[in-house]
């Protein structure tokens, strides 16, 4: 799951991308991202017939021009990189046409797939590759490929899953990747990619969005809430500037999205109470300020909410504490002044780490000269009267955003 991916992220942070995720299946709810790397030629590795099909000599043709472009090879994975039979090659897959169907007899086997996970390999990436037309997957995590993605990938029609963590990429974001018409999944984390965030990722029908432990900076896209993915992780890079309100306008199947570890600023907005399906929400190690919204009291599905390290003020809400699904709740480092008895229930029911606030009476506070003036404490954030209960299911028309929070009923 991704809450697994998200506790991985923080016991060992600069190992995530070598274990966080599952396997190389080719479906997106699986991901590849960080799944361990396999040898051989797997088990869809028919044998070419005696004369190669064009597609297989296209195939060829890349694979070589791709080994001559890498400069180190400690493994010795490539060694098996010899002669036409490329379904032979390690981490190379190769799948023959649907049984059933009418096909060129001259279309043959097919690469579908290149899985070089923790290879170690050093080098970069060729245009030749955008020739494998017919691969679904493309799985490089944990080597030491660096430069750029080749404008050439949009050619890539096929690609679902596009994995290039943890290896030495650099530059700005690589739009080219925005053009490939069938991706799912994308994984940038642990490079060094740098700059803006572009407009178009968010409007992109991208599944998963990994970007964490890079160094973009800027502000989020405003259109930020366009996007459709359930997992967005921008954590550990240096974006600045206010959460967008469109956040309130995101896919309702959103349940993981990371913040932490950047220089936002403004409140936390409304609209996070749409997202009934969150699982994880984290944005501490911000400089977040103001009163939590209502609206959190929402997120029924949530096991992770950290907003440690900000400077949040106010009580914390009783239907905060009321979460059913809540495992980790981490406030520490706020300016919090207080909670009330449903919150004190926490206490040795889930993980609720509180210190460092400004509550009365409670162990591991700050001092209290830190708490006589809370920051941001004229911050305007834009809240909806208080409601109580809260309705849930009318949030999107209280708020006059106009969601349809079932889009599925008629």
């Amino acid at each position: 799951s991704w809450v697994l991916a998200f506790l991985i992220f923080h016991i060992i942070p600069t190992d995530a991308a070598l274990v966080v995720g599952g396997g190389v299946g080719i479906g997106i709810g699986n991901a590849g991202g960080g799944g361990v790397w396999i040898g051989g030629g797997g088990t869809n590795s028919p044998t070419p017939s005696a004369s190669l099909t064009p597609k297989l000599n296209s195939a060829y043709t890349a694979l070589q021009a791709w080994k001559s472009a890498v400069t180190d090879d400690p493994l010795g994975i490539l060694a098996t990189w010899v002669g036409t039979n490329v379904c032979s090659y390690k981490g190379v897959f190769c799948t023959d046409p649907d049984e059933g169907t009418e096909v060129d007899t001259q279309t043959g086997p097919v690469v579908t797939g290149i899985d070089l996970n923790h290879a170690n390999l050093q080098g970069t990436l060729v245009k030749d590759l955008s020739t494998l037309t017919d691969m679904t997957l493309l799985h490089l995590n944990s080597n030491r490929f660096s430069g750029t993605v080749p404008d050439t990938f949009k050619d890539l029609s096929s690609l679902q899953e596009l994995d290039l963590s943890n290896n030495h990429f650099s530059g700005p974001f690589p739009l080219v990747t925005l053009y490939i018409p069938n991706l799912m999944y994308l994984d940038l984390r642990f490079n060094y990619f740098s700059g803006s965030l572009p407009e178009v990722l968010f409007n992109k029908k991208l599944d998963a969005i990994f970007l964490n432990n890079n160094q973009f900076e800027g502000q989020l896209p405003q259109n930020f809430g366009g996007s459709p993915a359930s997992v967005i992780n921008l954590a550990n890079n240096k974006l600045t500037g206010n959460i967008p309100a469109s956040f309130g306008f995101m896919s309702s199947k959103m349940k993981e999205v990371l913040f932490l570890n950047n220089q936002l600023t403004g409140c936390i907005p409304e609209g996070v109470g749409l997202f009934t399906e969150m699982q994880v929400f984290d944005v501490s190690f911000n400089s977040l300020m103001g009163h939590l919204p209502d609206t959190i009291s929402c997120l029924n599905e949530i096991e992770v909410l950290n907003l440690a390290h900000n400077k949040l003020s106010g009580e914390l809400p009783d239907l905060v504490c009321s979460l059913r699904s809540l495992v980790n709740l981490t406030l520490a480092y706020n300016f919090f002044s207080g909670f009330s008895q449903e919150c004190t229930k926490l206490v040795g029911n889930v993980d609720f780490d509180f210190s460092g606030n400004c509550i009365p009476g409670r162990d591991m506070q700050r001092p209290q000269p830190q708490c006589s003036e809370i920051p941001g404490s004229g911050l305007n954030c834009l809240r909806i009267p208080a409601v109580q209960p809260l309705v849930c299911g009318t949030l999107a028309d209280t708020l006059g955003l106009g969601v349809d929070l079932n889009p599925s009923t008629p």
